[in-house]
């Protein structure tokens, strides 16, 4: 019994990390790679995004509940699992320990980034608009924490990608397998040129 419901939860952790969490993730670095676009754009997208019908209750549903089961449900699986980099040195040994070291970061990154953004506009401190991202990405070191959370997220969603496809049975054979793998690391180079794209122009303006 204890291995079935250990099995459903695993298999629910998986989904959740690509639907909905990491379509989310998608969608966020679109509407943000509209700061290229110029403040204006980034202010239009990110106020139609903030002005959708019981914006509230779809994020909390759809995105802090999902993210909040699959970080407490992620963490346990890191202090749990076996790995060993030095002993088997194969490429998927490597990308499961990079899943596991990013998805503890994550978990920190993703925190601050709700309190300094969903948290603070719920207290009525700030706005979401484009001088919001510019103040906090002016500090270096702030650049560099958001830098790194971006390439986590996006590494953990594209990796996470490739193990979802799978524990659900859509690649079985190691040529299919072979075949994400380079779907996943598109996936990854397209997704991740969005996001640090978004930061650079937030910090810099170019």
């Amino acid at each position: 019994m204890a291995e079935q419901r250990e099995f459903f939860f695993r298999r629910l952790h998986s989904l959740l990390g690509v639907v909905p969490i990491g379509i989310f993730l998608v969608q966020h670095l679109f509407v943000n790679h509209f700061a290229v676009y110029g403040e204006e754009e980034f202010n239009k997208a990110a106020g139609f995004m903030a002005g959708l019908p019981f914006v509230l209750v779809i994020e909390t549903l759809v995105i802090y509940l999902p993210i909040l089961f699959h970080a407490v449900l992620g963490v346990y699986i890191v202090f749990t699992s076996r790995y060993s980099t030095r002993r088997y040195g194969f490429f998927r040994n490597w990308m499961f320990a990079l899943q596991r070291f990013t998805g503890i970061y994550l978990v920190i990154f993703i925190a601050w980034h709700i309190w300094e953004t969903r948290v603070q506009v719920g207290l009525g401190n700030v706005d979401v608009d484009y001088s919001l991202m510019e103040g906090i990405l002016s500090s270096t070191p702030m650049f560099i924490f958001y830098l790194l959370g971006v390439i986590s997220a996006v590494f953990h969603f594209a990796n996470g990608l490739w193990s979802f496809m799978v524990t659900w049975g859509i690649t079985q054979t190691p040529k299919s397998q072979r075949i994400s793998t380079y779907f996943c690391l598109i996936v990854f180079l397209v997704v991740s040129y969005l996001g640090v794209r978004s930061l650079i122009t937030f910090a810099y303006g170019v």
